[in-house]
């Protein structure tokens, strides 16, 4: 009986540590539009290419003025948000609470910190005009994967994901279009068109910038309830 009652208890309190989250992360990353969204392992070496393409092109999106959000940690989370720095401009990172310590990294001029994941990834979506993803391990493809998710079943309006790195995506892409397009039909060819590879830094800033552009001040399309203002 009493491990019944302690049940929805905690619920409750769930419920609250949630919202929280939520209006926190709101309340901090307000002012923080235009910013785009950083993804990759944190187990890169800063004596590594994918870490240092990462800072580098980090430090030509905050030129172009956009603010970078990154998981906070290490890796290309810390290339990222140190080539954000380094630009002078916004560097933000999303700390998740994990049984192993992820320590911030101090590259971070605004840090916040999640329990929850989800909450942790609509801060993500909310304030990007878009993703540029790196390469990564599970966590890194759970955040790509998704954004295609997010596009193909129209929860969100097209939204630039970039791949950087293309000898890293080459297998994983040809793997996409021979077993999930060719082989099973399991997406439709559109589906292989929501993204692009890419290895250039300014290639991807001009495909931000001109997102942002012919998209004005919104960015991302949300769905409603999460639109900005």
């Amino acid at each position: 009986m009493i491990e019944m009652v302690e049940t929805p208890v905690r619920d409750i309190w769930r419920i609250f540590r949630i919202m929280a989250e939520f209006v926190e992360g709101f309340d901090e990353l307000a002012t923080v539009d235009p910013a785009v969204s950083f993804f990759g392992s944190s187990r890169a070496k800063p004596d590594e290419p994918y870490y240092k393409l990462a800072q580098e092109t980090a430090y030509e999106i905050a030129k172009a003025g956009f603010a970078v959000i990154t998981g906070g940690g290490g890796g290309v989370m810390e290339a990222a948000n140190k080539g954000a720095a380094e630009a002078g401009g916004k560097s933000i990172g999303l700390n998740i609470e994990l049984p192993m310590e992820q320590m911030p990294n101090k590259y971070q001029n605004i840090s916040l910190n999640f329990k929850y994941f989800f909450c942790r990834k609509v801060m993500f979506l909310k304030y990007a005009h878009g993703f540029i993803v790196f390469p990564g391990g599970y966590g890194t493809m759970d955040e790509f994967f998704e954004s295609l998710v997010l596009i193909q079943t129209l929860k969100q309006a097209s939204f630039p994901v970039i791949l950087m790195g293309s000898e890293f995506w080459r297998g994983l892409i040809d793997w996409m279009k021979q077993k999930m397009l060719k082989d099973h039909q399991y997406i439709a060819s559109e589906d292989m068109d929501v993204f692009t590879v890419l290895d250039d830094p300014q290639a991807a800033v001009k495909i931000i910038v001109d997102f942002r552009e012919a998209e004005g001040p919104v960015g991302i399309e949300l769905p409603t309830g999460m639109k900005k203002t």
